[in-house]
């Protein structure tokens, strides 16, 4: 399996920090791992990609960003990824996002990605990611229609985005992109696991719906 995961670190105009979020790389990473899957893991500019800061706060810990805290062998892995220009999606069985605020704005444009997420979906194999990642799928398309367009997903909700107080910063909302590019979005309350799977197509409302995404994600790979 393929992790894609954002080389984008700047907050809007807002001075902070991005990047991926901790939590939806580690429990989801942890859950392939654990049943035998090999992952690699890959980035637009290659290397070290941002960890968001507010995600390896104590607060937003969990087992698995615990896990992710003393796992040297995913700290080298992440600090060596490879570019995301030199994936060939024939090398893997199924892709995955994490999110993060950091995607919204180099992989929701990145066109070796969107070229990646078609390939992928064209030669029938799954395509998950949650939070902001599903962000990702604005700009793909597949013979000429939107790959979301009359698809059930989910993804961060307008809601949540209030609730971190980013609706002004984000380049865009997410849950708006979706609607605007025809899929059927549905959501939960706020911070509540949430998972939607329509054919090859996972999507997870936030970061609490990692592990979802992963287990509907090895369901497709078994």
């Amino acid at each position: 399996v393929l992790f894609v995961v954002t080389s984008h670190d700047k907050l809007g105009n807002t001075g902070e920090k991005t990047g991926f979020w901790t939590e939806e790389l580690a429990a989801p990473y942890y859950e392939l791992l654990d049943q035998g899957i090999e992952i690699t893991i890959a980035t637009p500019l290659g290397g070290q990609p941002p960890i968001d800061p507010k995600s390896e706060d104590p607060s937003a810990a969990t087992e698995d960003t615990k896990r992710f805290d003393k796992d040297t062998e995913l700290q080298e892995k992440l600090k060596n990824t490879i570019k995301l220009a030199d994936v060939n999606q024939a090398d893997y069985d199924a892709v995955f996002y994490p999110g993060g605020h950091g995607p919204l704005w180099d992989l929701a444009t990145d066109k070796n990605s969107i070229a990646l997420i078609e390939a992928f979906y064209t030669n029938n194999k799954p395509v998950g990611f949650v939070c902001h990642a599903p962000a990702v799928l604005k700009d793909v398309k597949v013979n000429g229609e939107f790959l979301v367009k009359g698809k059930k997903v989910t993804g961060f909700s307008n809601t949540e985005e209030e609730a971190v107080g980013l609706t002004k910063v984000v380049p865009f909302l997410l849950e708006d992109v979706l609607q605007e590019n025809g899929a059927t979005y549905s959501k939960v309350g706020d911070w509540q696991p949430y998972a939607v799977e329509d054919g090859l197509l996972i999507t997870g409302q936030n970061p609490a719906s990692s592990r979802l995404v992963a287990q509907k994600l090895l369901n497709q790979l078994k």
